[in-house]
């Protein structure tokens, strides 16, 4: 199956939520097995909770700093990074235009 960026961010914002009332910041593009590739583009404020599955993050483009735990990275275009299941992190001081792929695996985390 092909995804493009642009059809992702055409969808964006999502159904809104509990969490996001003005609409989901992420979109799923694909799913298979315990994985899920989605697209997400945070506005104003990451609110998003730890997660049961290990995280890949593939920043498409804009920049942002990517706290996991107590440690804070600066991102751009072109970076990868990798969050355990069940650690706290989220974007922060991110520019308007930053979008990054996301890819969320196994049901307690690609590692176990």
């Amino acid at each position: 199956m092909k995804v493009s960026l642009q059809q992702a961010l055409n969808r964006l914002p999502g159904e809104a939520t509990d969490t996001y009332p003005d609409g989901a910041p992420f979109i799923t593009m694909m799913t298979g097995a315990s994985m899920t590739v989605e697209v997400f583009a945070p506005r104003d404020q990451d609110r998003q909770l730890t997660h049961t599955q290990d995280e890949l993050y593939f920043i498409q483009r804009g920049t942002a700093r990517l706290v996991i735990g107590s440690l804070r990275y600066d991102c751009a275009s072109g970076d990868a990074f990798f969050v355990a299941a069940g650690v706290e992190h989220r974007f922060e001081d991110f520019s308007d235009d930053f979008v990054t792929w996301v890819v969320l695996c196994g049901t307690d985390g690609c590692e176990r």
